[in-house]
């Protein structure tokens, strides 16, 4: 069986955001054994998993993006909604805009500092919009 779920995230910052609790909140009743796909439907931000407790892991990922896609580089020509575009579908493109989470015993079984992570890289963002399909 398949069941799809599409909700709207917080507008969020630029930066990392830990997002596992805004994600699970929407998911309803998890199956005892399953997976979750996770895809955020937008080019310019992206979703990944890593540290949950120590808040630096955040701010780290976001200064190491930001010095590998950085801003108002000469050779960019996608240009027109402003110096972060280009650097943010380029950050996009590095991390990825899905997911795939196993689920088990009803839960998602993530590692014990595992946590989900909505990386956004615009500074006006807009509402990210994700689909979440669960296989089961």
């Amino acid at each position: 069986m398949i069941r799809q779920i599409e909700f709207t995230l917080q507008v969020k910052r630029r930066g990392c955001h830990l997002i596992t609790n805004e994600v699970t909140k929407h998911l309803g009743e998890l199956p005892e054994h399953g997976m979750l796909n996770l895809f955020v439907k937008h080019t310019s931000c992206a979703l990944t998993i890593n540290e949950n407790a120590d808040p630096d892991v955040r701010h780290d990922l976001n200064e190491s993006l930001n010095r590998i896609a950085p801003e108002r580089e000469p050779y960019y020509r996608h240009t027109l909604e402003g110096d972060d575009d280009m650097p943010a579908h380029t950050k996009s493109t590095l991390c990825g805009v899905s997911l795939t989470i196993p689920i088990t015993e009803r839960r998602l079984n993530l590692g014990t500092w595992q946590g989900i992570y909505l990386c956004e890289f615009r500074d006006s963002a807009t509402p990210r919009r994700i689909v979440a399909t669960i296989f089961y």
